[in-house]
């Protein structure tokens, strides 16, 4: 299974009344590890689109477990649990600096041709990088 980290510092602006993080913000984050984790691999988010391909997201489920407050140093941990096919599932677990699990996520995102709208396959070069992880 792929899986990767990426780290982001909750600014204020994220925050709501008390200081807590808006709870709309978690698909931001998830948003920021996904395109993180693809870089990581290999494969950027513009590269897919200068190819042809959106990932528009299908399914998105959150479970709050502790709040992330301001200036907390989120660690978003990234995985991809198995092989895509027109669909890609990320699995997100979100960490503050003192190791504590604060939430849980899961989207699916879907792979569409730009120009006909359509689902495809997911591009060749992205699955030859993966598949080492499965």
């Amino acid at each position: 299974m792929y899986t990767s980290e990426t780290k982001i510092r909750v600014r204020y602006s994220e925050t709501d009344k008390m200081k807590y993080v808006y709870y709309g913000n978690y698909a931001t984050y998830y948003e920021v590890g996904r395109v993180e984790a693809l870089r990581q691999l290999g494969i950027s988010y513009k590269s897919l689109e200068e190819n042809g391909i959106m990932m528009p997201v299908l399914e998105n489920h959150s479970k709050f477990i502790k709040a992330a407050v301001y200036d907390d140093l989120l660690t978003i941990k990234v995985s991809i649990p198995m092989l895509p096919s027109v669909r890609i599932s990320f699995n997100y677990d979100i960490y503050n600096e003192e190791n504590t699990l604060l939430h849980k996520g899961e989207t699916t995102l879907a792979f569409v041709d730009i120009n006909t709208g359509r689902p495809c396959r997911p591009p060749e070069e992205m699955l030859q990088l993966l598949k080492p992880f499965y």
